[in-house]
């Protein structure tokens, strides 16, 4: 699904989940819009599913399924069309694979046609780490004007995948107590700070972060009303409802997810004070880093970690200042005027590209 094509060619990732659906996937590429558009890059938003459970294929019928969908789909993706990445269930290799399906029929090879790609494909530094760090690139921003001190923080992360688990390392690296993580199995507290080497250690050898040593188990319910300051919800979608919104102890949510508060809880947390950065913002680190390796690729010039990193973090900054004068502005929460800003980016552009013909 192609959402909007009127700031550039369309971004977003492949899904190989069995509950997909087209109107998810149509969802999802919306939100790819407002999210590239909040930060300023110049795509537009685009998503795509296969309904497949992987977890059942061999490694050679997952290799098939993606090659077919590739050659499929190929008439629409392209570096200057639409450029896919990895998401739930696809990783690097599949884009490696999509990637030579693609310039395997166009004869030559086409590194531009996906990003995520293992680095001796032409992937980028930073790629793995960014949604991670972008996140707490704006935790920083946030931090500063609610004049909070990351170095004497609590954090609670709740999912320890990706995203999560980096954002748990990068906001250990800032001084900030990470309490307690959880993942699919449920959560461990520690009130004195968890040591997060050896947790990460723990999952690698076991699965799961559960059954951890040095930490009493949780739930992932009771893991987002414990008493803390940073909240990083980094799981699953609905996650902060209207039922726990008013337990929630946090004064900072950051939101490394897409779309783990439901609306009736943003409005509780709104009339509580509580600062929430939204998805579309808080999560864009990782198509931002996306965009860098699209760049790369067109330049054939690649850029060193501390390039991307730098780059990244001027972007989540510029773009946080943006939303955040916004929200001053027109005393709105963040979400609203991250939506305020990215809607209004694109319905500016599309009224000066007109209607053709």
């Amino acid at each position: 699904v192609q959402h909007n094509t009127g700031p550039g060619p369309t971004k977003g990732g492949i899904r190989f989940h069995q509950s997909v659906t087209i109107s998810e996937v149509k969802a999802l590429a919306m939100w790819m819009t407002w999210k590239c558009a909040v930060v300023g890059l110049p795509f537009g938003g685009a998503k795509g599913g296969v309904q497949v459970n992987p977890k059942l294929l061999s490694r050679t019928e997952l290799q098939n399924l993606t090659r077919r969908y590739t050659a499929e789909i190929s008439i629409l993706i392209g570096p200057n069309k639409d450029i896919p990445a990895p998401d739930v269930n696809t990783n690097p290799q599949v884009m490696a694979w999509l990637m030579d399906t693609y310039s395997m029929n166009e004869g030559y090879s086409v590194p531009g046609v996906v990003t995520g790609k293992p680095l001796v494909l032409g992937g980028s530094e930073g790629r793995n780490e960014a949604t991670g760090r972008g996140c707490v690139f704006a935790i920083r921003q946030a931090a500063k004007v609610l004049g909070m001190d990351i170095a004497t923080s609590r954090t609670v992360v709740q999912g320890f995948g990706n995203a999560g688990s980096v954002a748990a390392r990068l906001m250990a690296a800032e001084g900030s107590s990470v309490v307690a993580v959880s993942d699919s199995r449920g959560g461990i507290y520690n009130a004195n700070g968890l040591d997060l080497a050896a947790v990460t250690a723990h999952k690698i050898r076991t699965g799961s972060v559960v059954g951890f040593r040095d930490a009493d188990r949780i739930s992932n319910e009771e893991i987002l009303v414990l008493d803390c300051d940073i909240l990083i919800p980094a799981a699953l979608e609905g996650q902060i409802t209207q039922e726990n919104a008013a337990q929630i102890k946090a004064t900072l949510i950051a939101e490394a997810a897409n779309g783990p508060t439901l609306p009736e809880a943003d409005a509780i947390l709104y009339d509580r004070d509580v600062f929430v950065l939204p998805d579309i913002f808080a999560n864009a680190g990782g198509v931002t880093v996306s965009y860098f390796e699209w760049v790369q690729a067109l330049q054939a010039f690649p850029w060193t970690e501390q390039e991307v990193n730098q780059r990244l973090a001027q972007i989540m900054t510029r773009s946080f200042d943006a939303v955040y004068e916004t929200a001053r502005h027109h005393k709105v929460h963040m979400r609203t005027a991250a939506l305020v800003r990215a809607i209004a980016r694109v319905a500016e552009l599309n009224e000066l590209r007109g209607i053709y013909p």
